[in-house]
């Protein structure tokens, strides 16, 4: 079964030319943690997405995938 998507975080990372560790050192937070966050294996708290759409500069609702159209 495929893994379900809950956030955009690589992706922006990637648009942005960004990587994991970059982030990571921005939040200083565990390098590791970030990580599985880009890999959706485990997924941030509300509190630090708005942390990480404040580090990238942009809406926290574009760190989150749409559950409808």
């Amino acid at each position: 079964m495929d893994k379900e998507v809950y956030n955009r975080i690589k992706a922006v990372l990637a648009e942005q030319g960004k990587t994991n560790n970059w982030l990571a050192d921005q939040l200083e937070m565990n390098r590791t943690t970030v990580s599985k966050w880009c890999r959706n294996e485990m997924q941030p708290r509300v509190e630090t997405l708005f942390q990480i759409a404040k580090v990238l500069d942009l809406n926290v609702r574009i760190l989150l995938v749409a559950t409808r159209e």
